[in-house]
């Protein structure tokens, strides 16, 4: 992995203009801090999931104006099963919720939905909303918003390597086995690995997100809470990443 960074908050108006010829194509974002920015307003942690909703439309709009191809969201972990049965039954709710909600305007913008996560766990009808705007939305090709729910790094890997197995079994050569291969029976499968992870909230870690995904990913961490990232964030993001250099393992010149 890159260097991580810590950084500040969002900048001034005047800072320097982005690079467009140096924009990320695939963003990834762990939405972190919904919970600690509802604590501080004596609110109840779901009223941070719903503010940070507001995050999601606002990011996904510059995302969309400044031309980054992809957006893939951190929504739900796996892990995230063990918080309090009310807190889990209202994320499910506005995802259900927001997918509908959101529907046709992702139609209307040419963005497309994608979800990567086991989606047999969800309640049935989130599921159902969920798969219905996927098809709605299947041809659209300005950006493509990927939504990771249910996910986990770690089952991601253990199930591709299962649907491998499987098809090693009806016959596939194991010397036809490479990471190209292994990345098609990734959630992920048919997109780039992201540029730029964000990570809000002031925490420092991955918990498990896209860990094959980000082997050369740029990192960046920002102390704001999810409710209360800005474009100006997003774009700090995205002028820090730009000052880096990125030699994939090699080295710069050769």
């Amino acid at each position: 992995m890159s260097d991580a960074r810590s950084v500040r908050p969002a900048s001034a108006p005047d800072a320097q203009p982005l690079d467009p010829t140096r924009i990320p194509s695939h963003i990834a974002i762990i939405m972190d801090g919904n919970g600690r920015w509802a604590a501080a307003r004596g609110l109840h942690r779901a009223a941070g999931h719903r503010a940070g909703l507001e995050a999601v439309r606002r990011t996904l709009e510059a995302c969309r104006e400044i031309g980054v191809s992809i957006l893939t969201l951190y929504a739900f972990s796996t892990e995230n099963w063990r918080r309090p049965v009310e807190e889990v039954e209202a994320l499910m709710h506005l995802l259900g919720e927001a997918v509908a909600d959101e529907a046709a305007e992702l139609a209307r913008e040419g963005i497309q939905l994608r979800v990567s996560g086991e989606l047999s766990s969800l309640d049935p009808w989130v599921r159902r909303e969920v798969e219905r705007v996927i098809d709605l939305t299947r041809e659209n090709r300005n950006l493509i918003l990927n939504v990771a729910y249910n996910y986990g790094g770690r089952a991601e890997i253990a199930a591709a390597v299962r649907r491998l197995a499987r098809d090693l079994t009806a016959g596939l050569p194991l010397d036809a086995i490479d990471e190209t291969a292994l990345e098609r029976y990734l959630y992920t499968a048919g997109l780039p690995d992201p540029d730029l992870l964000i990570r809000t909230g002031g925490e420092q870690r991955i918990s498990n997100f896209l860990l094959w995904q980000i082997a050369y990913t740029e990192l960046y961490f920002c102390d704001v809470y999810w409710p209360d990232f800005e474009r100006t964030h997003l774009l700090d993001a995205i002028r820090d990443y730009q000052q880096r250099k990125r030699r994939f393992g090699g080295v710069e010149g050769i």
